[in-house]
Parts: structure tokens; C-alpha cells; sequence
């Protein structure tokens, strides 16, 4: 039996930037929408099951009204908090169960809360976040066929999704929390709407991605580089207030829509296994965009990068594989 998992998350989509900066929009309908077309295409790619995180919108559950459906579509057996635990219990639930990939809705926070719940999963990634670097944006329907290819072994794991990267960040020499983008050192002691967009505050950068094309703190790093990042790097960067007349300006899409200048003093690449030390405290270090670990006086940060990230599926690649294999023709049979 051929099992796929389902976690979308309600909430994503939802934080301050919509109103700091321009966040994109995606509300719970559009995500019952676009479950709706996911199931279509699992089940057009032979899978058999599907389970999926319960959650209070009902979103699965929505949209399988009006569908005619011969595959299994089940929900887990948890019981929902409302929070981003719910996405990670729902990893490790799935995992336990044998699905063979995960089908995710939702941004970096999303993406990253299920990596700390399983990264043996592939993931296939539907981006209805407000940060959305980790995930892509695709249509539903060819989402849940890549992800259906992957699960029934049509396209192999290995031929149809890539490696990623990911953060370990760790109080005292123990690892607490992970991130899969960008760690920022944040200079405040309260975590208050998480967000980020006041970049005076951001005194250090730890990216496992820098891209110009990017938004959100990765992109800072993308305007310094001026040269693709190899898979086993990263980047580890050094900001000053904008005051201050040391290093040189970049112009950087920090938030949808919110382009603002920031001052790097200093940037230097980094390999897999570096650790690098956070000597500030207090302070709140910030994972992929949202703060979330308090570093409390007295306490010592540090974070190492890894090359333990999810495996991501690749979908054109993958669907170019199914073609080839022969997964769409029958050749008048």
C-alpha cells in the first residue's frame, strides 16, 4: 500500500508582515482548493492512501466534498493544539505510519516545524506561507502527481528529489530548535509578534541559502556573494546599524514588498560542521524569519551548520522522469 501524507497548515500565512511589509495572502478557502486538486493528482499517480493532520478549518475534510475519491483519505489519530507542535507530532505520526513522501502547506515556519518532526520523509513543499523560500509555489494538481510519482517508487527518491541544508541552533552546547534557511541574532529580550523587520536589531546572519531572488533575510546574503553558494556552504554575516559609517550597503527585499538598506560589516562562507558562536545576551535568535529562542543572560548560543536537511522533491525533474517511464501513456491499451 502506497501511503502519502498530508499537512497543511491553517495558520500560515497569517503573521504581522501581512500589515508591516505586503505579505501574500493565502486564505483557508484557497488552501481547501488547492487540497482538493493535490488529492486529484495523488490519486492519478496510483497512490492509496492518504492521511492527513486534522486541523480546526477542517481543510482535508472540505475538501473532499464533491470529490469521488477511490483512495483512502483518512486523518491521524492526534489531537490538535493549534500550534506549530501539531505540524511536527503529525511528521513523526506519518512517519511511524510508512508515508513514503509528505505533501506540506505552508512557508518556512511550516516547512521548518515538520523537519523538526521527520527529515527521512521527502517532502514535497506547496508554499501558502509568508516567507516562502524553502517551499515553491506550483499548482496543487501537479504537486500531488510529483509527490504520488515519489511515494509509488514510479521516480526513485534518489532520481527525484535534491538535498538540503539545515541549521542546528544550541544553548549551552545542546541542540534546542533547528532552522532550514536563516538564523538571525536578534537584539531584543522579548519574542513579542515573532516577525521580523526592524533590521537595526539584526546584529548576525546564518544562512544555509543566499540567492538575490530570494525574500527574507536569505536574500541579504545573496546581494554580498555575487556567486552561487555550493551545496555543502553556507554563510555566516555580519550587520552594523544603519548609523554607522563601517562596511558597505546593501539594498535587500527583507519582507514582501519591504525593501530596506542594510549595512554589512563583514561575510564569510562557511562548511558544513562549523559552528559559529553568538557572544550577545540577552537576546532572541530568530529561525527562518520568525523569532523563537529566547537567549536568556549567562546562557551561550551557538549554531552549527548541517547537511541533515529534508530531502525536497524536484518536480520538473520528476515529472520529466514520469513521462520518460512511461507513467502517462498507455499507448491505446
Amino acid at each position: 500500500m502506497t501511503l502519502v501524507g498530508i499537512i497543511a497548515n491553517p495558520s500560515s500565512g497569517k503573521d504581522i508582515r501581512r500589515l508591516v511589509a505586503h505579505g501574500s495572502v493565502f486564505d483557508n478557502i484557497e488552501k481547501v482548493n488547492i487540497v482538493r486538486r493535490i488529492l486529484l493528482g495523488l490519486e492519478s499517480a496510483g497512490v492509496d492512501k492518504v492521511l492527513y493532520m486534522p486541523d480546526y478549518f477542517d481543510i482535508v475534510p472540505r475538501a473532499l466534498e464533491n470529490v469521488h475519491l477511490k483512495m483512502s483519505v483518512e486523518p491521524l489519530n492526534m489531537r490538535c493544539e493549534g500550534t506549530q507542535e501539531d505540524s511536527t507530532l503529525a511528521a513523526k505520526l506519518l512517519e511511524e505510519e510508512g508515508a513514503k513522501c509528505f505533501v506540506i502547506l505552508g512557508g518556512d515556519g511550516t516547512n521548518r516545524a515538520v523537519a523538526k518532526g521527520s527529515i527521512s520523509v521527502p517532502f514535497m513543499s506547496v508554499s501558502t506561507g509568508t516567507n516562502n523560500i524553502f517551499p515553491c509555489m506550483v499548482e496543487g494538481t501537479i504537486a500531488g502527481m510529483a509527490a504520488g510519482y515519489v511515494a509509488t517508487g514510479a521516480v526513485s527518491v534518489e532520481d527525484a528529489t535534491f538535498p538540503t541544508k539545515r541549521i542546528d541552533i544550541m544553548i549551552d552546547g545542546k541542540v534546542v530548535d533547528i532552522a532550514l534557511v536563516d538564523v538571525a541574532l536578534y537584539d531584543d529580550i522579548f519574542l513579542g509578534s515573532k516577525a521580523i523587520w526592524n533590521m537595526d536589531k539584526v546584529k548576525e546572519l546564518v544562512l544555509t541559502q543566499a540567492k538575490p531572488s530570494n525574500i527574507g533575510l536569505s536574500s541579504i546574503g545573496g546581494m554580498v556573494i555575487q556567486w552561487p553558494m555550493p551545496q555543502d556552504k553556507g554563510l555566516h554575516v555580519i550587520l552594523g546599524s544603519s548609523d554607522s559609517e563601517e562596511g558597505f550597503i546593501v539594498t535587500a527585499p527583507v519582507a514582501p514588498g519591504l525593501i530596506k538598506p542594510v549595512r554589512v560589516l563583514e561575510f564569510n562562507s562557511i562548511s558544513i560542521g562549523d559552528e559559529i558562536c553568538f557572544d550577545m545576551s540577552p537576546a532572541v535568535i530568530a529561525l527562518d524569519g520568525e523569532r523563537e529562542v529566547e537567549l536568556l543572560p549567562g546562557k551561550k548560543a551557538s549554531v552549527r551548520l548541517s547537511g541533515s536537511g529534508p530531502r525536497v522533491v524536484d518536480i520538473e525533474r520528476t515529472m520529466w522522469l514520469a513521462v520518460q517511464r512511461g507513467r502517462m501513456t498507455n499507448h491505446g491499451k
